[in-house]
């Protein structure tokens, strides 16, 4: 079974590439599970219904968040009733929507699908490997796969809970920064890892956002209101190959494709 796991979709213009190449990739490499970041997809922050359905209408079967999860309103309006959509899992307290979600996927196989967040630079939340070792603990017996979207600033955080996870989870990727790495493979215990899946949206930007209003931020350390940039667009992320027979990952592999004016 192949699964397709995409980086950090960013406006108008990630939206614009995936509706242009999803379906064409999917058929391509044969998926049977497809996986989006979406936390940037409505104007860089956060999600609408309407986008949200738009994502799903093309092919993603499972939609993950971030720390931009609560910077559109609008997803208050669905959030709990929509088990396509996690946020992450480690946020305190009785909040809105759900961090873990088990779907059916292949030859009826249990994936259990996990958003989380970092804490090193990031907001404070709940610790995401005590969090996430308990719910693994509680739902090992219950699936055959465990995928985990990791959405954190720092590179040694996610590959310390890669290694913390290894051959407890099948698949732990990073997102957030929106920069590919070029790290993908498969760790001793048997889970495959990428840091980062990278980004889908403006190529001609900084982390998909327009480049003046930010350098003039970094220059002068005034707020600025940044803008998703226009433009070529590019979709980035991992194709991955899972053993239906030993419930393993054999094969991850990164991709990047480019879409022109």
């Amino acid at each position: 079974m192949n699964i397709l796991i995409i980086g950090d979709i960013v406006g108008k213009p990630g939206r614009a590439i995936l509706k242009a190449m999803l379906s064409k990739i999917q058929r391509e490499n044969d998926i049977s599970f497809t996986i989006a970041n979406a936390e940037n997809a409505a104007g860089g922050r956060g999600l609408t219904q309407e986008i949200k359905d738009d994502l799903i209408g093309m092919g993603i079967d499972v939609l993950t968040m971030g720390n931009h999860v609560w910077d559109n309103k609008n997803i208050f309006n669905f959030i709990d009733d929509e088990p396509r959509l996690i946020r992450p899992i480690n946020y305190p307290g009785d909040c809105p929507g759900q961090g873990m979600h088990i779907y059916k996927a292949g030859f009826n196989k249990n994936i259990a699908v996990i958003n989380a967040s970092g804490r090193v630079y990031m907001p404070a939340l709940d610790c995401p490997f005590q969090t996430i070792n308990e719910v693994v603990n509680d739902i090992k017996d219950q699936v055959d796969f465990i995928i985990v979207d990791f959405h954190a600033e720092a590179t040694s955080e996610k590959m310390a809970l890669a290694h913390y996870l290894d051959g407890r989870v099948t698949v732990l990727v990073g997102t957030h920064t929106h920069i590919q790495t070029a790290d993908e493979r498969i760790l001793p215990q048997g889970t495959a890892y990428i840091t980062d899946l990278g980004m889908t949206g403006p190529v001609d930007s900084i982390l998909g956002m327009a480049k003046g209003p930010i350098i003039d931020k970094f220059l002068n350390a005034r707020p600025a209101r940044f803008e998703v940039a226009t433009g070529p667009a590019q979709m980035q992320g991992v194709v991955l190959q899972l053993d239906e027979e030993n419930n393993k990952a054999t094969h991850i592999e990164r991709f990047s494709y480019y879409l022109g004016d």
